[in-house]
């Protein structure tokens, strides 16, 4: 228990010493992101947040960590120094679409197949229990990957993603934390005190960014979380048994990753990539019908909160069940967030 207070910490102040520094290395090189037609600053800010989150976690990590309580330990920071660089690289030159998603299925698939942090068994979803091994792999590297890009599209507002992030890490922590799983707590809090630090320099007006590294950092050890809090959850001699773990994990997830499944299924939908940037994310919507940065954070957040709560109301219930009321209750939410856009274009339009 001790451990998980003092790595949440560690990596709170090591990231809060280390990004003053790195926002003044970054604007003596010249390492930020210039304003341009699709974003919402103003001035040129340095995208190198991502730098400070990884060095107050791996600190923590490689300080508090028993690894004989942690068997995953060495491929999880192998993945993580993978993404690492795969993120500081495309944050300071950029790199292609492609180039990043060969990198990400690098990583996810380093922490499937050597570590097997996988999704073997739905738990009756469908009426699947146990996964053949090869589906299980695959399943596993589509969410992985899946899960990474979420919190890499969702980081479009100032805020957004880091408080997401935090709900998220804070959500699992807390149960690895009643089930006395100390090592995995120490992780989920570890990345919490990370994102908080980093929260202090990034919240209206942003003095620095997460950029690639610190989102896809970010989605990485939640896409590894979520998969031990599943397994935890549904483990015939759990110490507090989720019969819907693998939708109250969704559920907790859900802000960043409906909004990625909605937009990618659109975007294949009109014949584009599903990595084309456009204004369709759930942040973008809720900001065009009239709503501040900030304001649009903290919606974003209270919605994702309202999720977790009606997810864990199903804890018992069916997982079938479960999935299909959060992807209803998220259709319901996405297209209020559409008409409120619609309402707010309306009046501008009849006021001119």
């Amino acid at each position: 228990m001790e451990k998980a207070i003092i790595g949440l910490l560690v990596s709170f102040f090591t990231t809060i010493i280390s990004i003053p520094v790195i926002i003044r290395v970054a604007r003596e090189k010249h390492l930020f992101d210039e304003p341009g037609d699709r974003k919402l600053h103003h001035s040129v800010i340095p995208t190198l947040g991502g730098l400070g989150i990884y060095a107050g976690i791996m600190l923590a990590l490689l300080i508090l960590v028993n690894p004989s309580q942690f068997p995953e330990l060495q491929f999880l920071l192998a993945s993580m120094l993978i993404i690492f660089f795969l993120g500081m690289k495309d944050d300071i030159l950029i790199i292609s679409a492609t180039k990043k998603f060969i990198g990400q299925l690098f990583a996810a698939f380093l922490l499937i197949v050597f570590a097997n942090v996988r999704i073997n068994d739905f738990h009756g979803m469908f009426g699947i229990h146990s996964l053949p091994d090869w589906f299980s792999i695959l399943f596993s590297l589509v969410t992985m990957v899946m899960i990474i890009n979420s919190f890499n599209l969702i980081d479009g507002i100032d805020g957004l993603a880091g408080g997401l992030g935090v709900l998220s890490s804070i959500s699992f922590g807390y149960y690895f934390f009643i089930c006395q799983e100390w090592q995995y707590a120490l992780l989920a809090f570890s990345l919490t005190g990370s994102l908080l630090a980093f929260l202090w320099f990034n919240v209206t007006p942003a003095r620095i960014f997460m950029g690639d590294t610190g989102s896809l950092i970010l989605g990485l050890l939640l896409s590894f979380i979520v998969i031990k809090f599943i397994k935890l959850g549904t483990a015939p001699n759990a110490v507090y048994p989720l019969p819907a773990a693998p939708a109250l994990g969704f559920s907790i997830l859900m802000v960043p990753l409906f909004d990625t499944i909605r937009v990618f299924t659109l975007r294949i939908f009109k014949g584009v990539s599903p990595f084309q940037a456009d204004r369709n994310h759930i942040h973008h919507l809720i900001m065009d019908a009239g709503f501040s940065q900030a304001k649009t954070m903290l919606i974003c957040i209270a919605i994702n909160v309202f999720y977790i709560g009606f997810a864990y109301t199903l804890k018992d219930q069916d997982n079938t069940l479960s999935f299909i009321l959060l992807f209803l209750t998220g259709a319901l939410v996405t297209g209020f967030a559409y008409y409120l856009k619609s309402k707010h274009s309306k009046s501008i339009s009849e006021s001119i």
